[in-house]
């Protein structure tokens, strides 16, 4: 019986490479099934009216993305990957790139706001978002909403912009660690539909860079937290079957 030979042996900077692959894949998981469980989702409307099930149920995944996404693999890695801290990972301040972030933040944000409120008009958008389906909505649900995002995508990009990323341009070199960021961020999209699938595949891309070249995940972060708050809100003010009162009234 003849096999080929290949060099399983441990090389030094392995772990570095697949230890944020593996958490991020293993979490991502446990965040996707969790947050579409139909178990969990009937707990809170067991105990709640139609609207506040919804909120809170939403919140719920929002809050749990970010434990799942964002402090869970930073944890396993931070304890196993010792001598990476934080500030590698993107999270923390570089003073001779501030400006840098600044521009580009508001240049992006310029640009993406207005295409997501374009977008969010559109009937195969209002489907789904926004992801709060209370018929009322008042400043309380609408501040749970921007938060909601807020937190979730802190969660979200901090594991695609920084655990997953700035580690594996060390070992793996630039572009294959933007190829691998880009194929798993893409992916993630698959179940929001064709559209939003292929439009990760430029922004991550844009994001990768920008974060390479900031050594930050700022730009990413607020640049996605600003896209996802003008769909919502846009999405809820186009929504013929929600609708926002202010003070509820």
């Amino acid at each position: 019986m003849h096999y080929l030979d290949f060099d399983s042996s441990w090389k030094e900077n392995d772990l570095k490479t697949m230890l944020p692959i593996l958490s991020a894949l293993v979490f991502f998981v446990i965040y996707w099934f969790v947050a579409q469980s139909s178990v969990i989702k009937a707990k809170f409307y067991a105990k709640n009216d139609e609207d506040t099930a919804s909120v809170k149920h939403i919140f719920f995944t929002k809050y749990f993305g970010f434990l799942a996404m964002g402090v869970a693999p930073t944890v396993v890695c931070l304890l196993f990957i010792p001598d990476v801290s934080l500030a590698d990972y993107g999270l923390t301040f570089i003073p001779s790139t501030t400006l840098f972030t600044v521009v580009w933040t508001v240049g992006l944000c310029a640009l993406v706001i207005p295409l997501a409120a374009f977008s969010a008009k559109k009937p195969k958008n209002l489907v789904n978002y926004p992801q709060i389906r209370a018929k009322k909505w008042d400043n309380s649900i609408y501040i749970k909403n921007l938060l909601g995002w807020a937190l979730y995508l802190f969660g979200y990009e901090f594991l695609f912009r920084g655990v997953l990323l700035i580690p594996l341009v060390d070992t793996l070199g630039v572009w294959p660690a933007i190829a691998i960021n880009i194929a798993l961020y893409s992916a993630t999209h698959i179940p929001k539909g064709l559209d939003e699938t292929i439009g990760a595949i430029p922004l991550g891309l844009v994001l990768c860079l920008l974060t390479l070249a900031s050594g930050t995940i700022w730009i990413a972060f607020i640049v996605h937290v600003a896209m996802a708050w003008t769909n919502s809100l846009t999405a809820l003010k186009h929504h013929p079957e929600i609708h926002y009162v202010r003070n509820g009234k």
